[in-house]
């Protein structure tokens, strides 16, 4: 064990939560969420990645609530490759089929304090008719392998994307530098 100091190592505490969404046409819907990170960073404690509880809609509001909360701390020697939250909203088709409602991502904040982001979402295209009417017979939707490509760009090439009004709103930040 390596018990020398490195002053140029430097923390990234967020406690935070994902506290709803604005879904109009869906309900009983849960989200998947992990953190994407650049190659000089380490997450120290903490979870990377985890799923809220499923939700629905309240009579007096549209709006979905999770308040499901985040804490994780990170460690790195350079802001490069800062760290992301990626969001993946799921929820059930017409045959009971749990297919992606939405993707989203949003940097962590960058300045220590009380943040709050809305994330906007999308969903992939099919970018071929026959794949758009499988899809439609199927009542499935194209979904990402791994949803972490949302953060990224590579491996989205060549896809198209629909996006939505829908938001996730929001996630609150506490971040300490």
């Amino acid at each position: 064990m390596e018990t020398t100091s490195n002053s140029s190592v430097f923390l990234l505490t967020v406690n935070g939560q994902i506290e709803g969404a604005n879904f109009p046409d869906y309900d009983h819907l849960y989200c998947k969420y992990c953190y994407v990170y650049g190659h000089d960073w380490a997450p120290t404690t903490g979870l990377e990645e985890g799923i809220t509880q499923i939700t629905s809609k309240s009579s007096q509001s549209h709006k979905l609530i999770w308040n499901f909360p985040l804490e994780t701390t990170f460690k790195s020697t350079n802001p490069s490759g800062w760290p992301q939250l990626v969001v993946s909203v799921y929820g059930p088709d017409v045959f009971g089929n749990d297919v992606v409602r939405g993707y989203g991502a949003t940097h962590i904040p960058f300045t220590p304090g009380q943040h709050i982001r809305t994330i906007p979402m999308f969903v992939p295209e099919p970018t071929w008719r026959l794949q758009k009417f499988t899809g439609w017979l199927l009542g499935r939707r194209p979904e990402y392998t791994d949803p972490k490509v949302v953060a990224h760009g590579e491996g989205r090439e060549g896809s198209s994307c629909l996006p939505f009004f829908n938001e996730l709103n929001s996630c609150s930040f506490h971040s300490v530098g």
